[in-house]
């Protein structure tokens, strides 16, 4: 049965009950009063319970018939009112699950149930069709990045062959770039891919710590680049996985470097802790940022003109990562422009509890 059907039984069920419950009470509560048999008095005559029974037999098998009657058409048609908005969100799933993810219900009236389940499925849809679109624009940039370099090692394969007078050294080393750039990229879709799908066990792990251990590593190219590296701030303790925040950190640290001044620049990192939450802030010296780009700089691919022609350009992932990384940990990422130069950029994510820190 439909559950249109099986409200429509349940309301006449419940009226026929409540029917003969208020005729039982009758009986019980005023027809015992009443003589058994007709008596005949001095004032006139007194119908008995029978004659009672005998005259409002008829009329209550009539009532209960109507009540009945009453039930169920009055059941259908208040199930059926109610059931209308349960039929837009059916319909809603099905063209979701037939691929239209911009459908919406946009149910109205006041705020019940079926209205806060109604938004709740088109908040749904929404981030559905956002991380759609999303995932077929990274897809789309993926793609093409992976082709350029395989573009690249085809064309130099060509000229060296058509090229007698090619040196094998040369077209090795440089194939040996190419090829370089391409396991980088690889490797950071992989990083990505690990990232957004939350396969990792959390641990407690100090941000502090991973911050001397990213300028560590770094030191020798801030050296070649000019670039002083200052770490300080209090022990910073949350829960995730070591290796994703030290990545995380490490590309910090890596952007602020390499987009930096030519001389003397400085990349700072500081970890703090707040109410409820840890914070990595890293902050660099530089040319100022445009407002356009900085809101772009977390898209996977998304570089500037100077990312591409840099030593350390990189693979256009590294905020990128930064960002699954944060989202991956239920933190927040700011990046803002700072109005001498440069860039600050901070992640915020959950404290460890006081109970859990060991």
């Amino acid at each position: 049965m439909s559950v249109r059907l099986k409200l429509t039984l349940s309301y006449a069920a419940f009226l026929m009950v409540a029917s003969v419950l208020l005729l039982a009470a009758v009986w019980l509560y005023l027809l015992r009063y009443v003589p058994a048999r007709a008596s005949q008095t001095i004032g006139g005559f007194v119908p008995g319970r029978d004659d009672l029974i005998r005259a409002f037999g008829p009329v209550v098998t009539v009532v209960l018939l109507f009540l009945l009657v009453v039930g169920l058409v009055g059941g259908w048609f208040l199930a059926g009112r109610m059931l209308v908005p349960l039929d837009r969100i059916t319909e809603a799933t099905r063209r979701a699950a037939e691929g239209s993810l911009s459908y919406r219900i946009r149910l109205e009236g006041r705020n019940d149930e079926f209205r806060e389940l109604a938004d709740s499925f088109d908040a749904m849809l929404a981030r559905l069709e956002a991380h759609v679109a999303e995932q077929q624009r990274f897809a789309a940039n993926a793609s093409h990045e992976l082709r350029t370099p395989l573009a690249i090692t085809q064309t130099m394969l060509e000229v060296a062959r058509n090229d007698p007078g090619h040196t094998d050294d040369a077209l090795v080393e440089r194939l040996t770039a190419v090829n370089a750039r391409a396991i980088d990229l690889t490797e950071a879709l992989l990083l990505l891919s690990r990232a957004d799908q939350r396969s990792f066990t959390r641990e407690v792990v100090d941000l502090s710590l991973l911050a001397e251990e990213a300028a560590e590593t770094l030191l020798p190219m801030a050296e070649r680049r000019g670039v002083t590296i200052e770490t300080s701030g209090d022990i910073a303790l949350t829960l995730g996985s070591r290796a994703l925040l030290l990545q995380l950190t490490t590309n910090l640290l890596h952007n602020a470097i390499v987009h930096n001044l030519a001389e003397r620049g400085t990349a700072r990192v500081v970890t703090s802790l707040e109410s409820g939450s840890v914070a990595l802030v890293v902050e660099n010296t530089g040319e100022q940022v445009p407002a356009q780009l900085l809101s772009t700089l977390t898209e996977p691919f998304q570089r500037g003109a100077e990312r591409i022609r840099g030593d350390h350009g990189g693979v256009g992932l590294g905020l990128a990562i930064v960002k699954s990384i944060v989202n991956a940990h239920d933190g927040t990422l700011t990046v803002i422009g700072r109005p001498e130069g440069g860039m600050l950029v901070t992640v915020q994510l959950p404290a460890v509890p006081s109970g859990d820190a060991r």
